[in-house]
């Protein structure tokens, strides 16, 4: 596969640290991204259950709006606020991003109240700014790459290392001008970085810009996932330093009916680990060192580590395990992940293993244990692939996961 000439050459200082602030920058806007989809969610889902109708107060009817005390009651009743505080604070920042609004303006912060709020886009007073527009006609991009018809997705390998799920930049500059989407292979280009600067496409190693070339790029940004609204009170970015873990695992827990939550973690005596977090989603991030630390947003808990080592006694390679009589046995799990994910984490490369499983999870229900090998993700063989190709392979798919895994077995 062919590559600009300083493909596999040392960048300088200065292409690095551009690169380091593009990205950084793209996770700014990823956030923001995130809010108003979380936000649109909520939407839909408020016109589904009629929280949100036409109203009158003073003879005076204002259609399309909701009252903010039962929209904090609803909150709670659906679980998406542990209280009132909690659920003022919620959509105090939906207020803030201007995706909702008081009927009048006459409130610039939301009040557990009978007023009347709207969301802007039912009113069309929606600020589309050049932001948002770009979002918006990424989603629209991402919805047409991941229809059933469309084959330009793949899995290939860049550098000797192979990426589900991955488009090749001339391949996808190709489909824009098809759809309509760009007239020239200039303008598409322009359009692939702009989506690259707003985390919704990435490089498959983060080291290249977007460019007419046979390079490989994946959707970054999964519009389809549902969002909670507890992630609107984190306002950290999901671009953190690099670790040794798949970022979509670990779910929430009570524990000792105290007012924080806690992630539930099996180690590999099989004694339960508490980390006392707060849960973002299903795609929280982990730091360099452990998986996942406290918001001071919403604790004052110090951060706590939990299996920052592999729970592997010694590595095993791919070859070992496809040995003929091996002590290995396959088995298959159907996994269908739940609100805040699927319940277990990933660690390590070629092959990965099961690192952690909550022990209440759909992964656990279904019988993964750690220490198990991932075979293969959907069918696709992830053997000789490392832990962020198939949490990217489980992250951009269907909420259901068919899972092949090797175990020991036990002398």
């Amino acid at each position: 596969m062919l590559h600009p000439p300083f493909a596999g050459e040392a960048k300088p200082a200065a292409m690095e640290e551009g690169m380091s602030s593009m990205q950084q920058k793209a996770a700014e806007l990823e956030h923001m991204a995130e809010v108003l989809l979380t936000g649109e969610q909520l939407r839909l889902r408020l016109h589904e259950e009629k929280v949100i109708k036409d109203r009158r107060h003073h003879l005076k009817t204002y259609p399309n709006c909701f009252v903010a005390k039962e929209l904090i009651d609803w909150l709670i009743d659906h679980k998406e606020a542990s209280d009132r505080e909690m659920a003022i604070k919620l959509v105090q920042k939906l207020l803030d991003h201007s995706i909702i609004h008081h009927v009048c303006d006459e409130h610039k912060e939301f009040k557990d109240a009978k007023l009347f709020y709207r969301f802007r886009k039912d009113d069309g007073t929606f600020p589309l700014d050049n932001e948002a527009k770009v979002f918006m006609r990424g989603q629209r991009l991402y919805e047409k790459l991941m229809s059933s018809e469309n084959t330009l997705l793949q899995a290939r390998e860049e550098e000797g290392v192979k990426y589900e799920r991955t488009f090749v930049a001339l391949e996808f500059i190709d489909w824009l001008i098809q759809e309509g989407e760009a007239t020239t292979r200039t303008e598409a280009e322009q359009l692939g970085r702009r989506l690259l600067e707003h985390g919704i496409i990435q490089h498959v190693s983060n080291k290249h810009h977007f460019m007419d070339s046979n390079l490989l790029y994946q959707c970054r940004m999964n519009f389809r996932r549902r969002r909670r609204l507890m992630e609107l009170l984190t306002e950290k970015s999901r671009l953190m330093p690099e670790s040794h873990d798949s970022p979509f695992c670990l779910r929430k827990q009570n524990h000792d009916n105290r007012k924080h939550t806690s992630f539930l973690s099996v180690s590999p005596t099989k004694e339960i680990k508490i980390v006392s977090a707060v849960r973002r989603s299903s795609m929280s991030s982990c730091g360099s060192s452990g998986y996942f630390s406290s918001s001071p947003t919403l604790s004052s808990s110090p951060p706590v580590l939990c299996n920052p080592k592999s729970v592997l006694k010694r590595p095993v390679t791919a070859d070992e395990l496809l040995m003929p009589g091996a002590p290995y046995v396959r088995k298959t799990f159907t996994i269908v992940g739940d609100a805040v994910g699927w319940g277990f984490v990933v660690r390590g490369s070629k092959p990965c293993h099961i690192q952690a499983v909550d022990p209440s999870g759909p992964a656990a229900a279904a019988g993964m244990k750690v220490c198990q090998f991932v075979v293969s993700v959907n069918g696709l063989n992830v053997l000789h692939v490392d832990y962020r190709t198939v949490s990217n392979l489980i992250l951009t798919g269907p909420r259901t996961v068919v899972m092949e895994v090797m175990e020991e077995i036990e002398s």
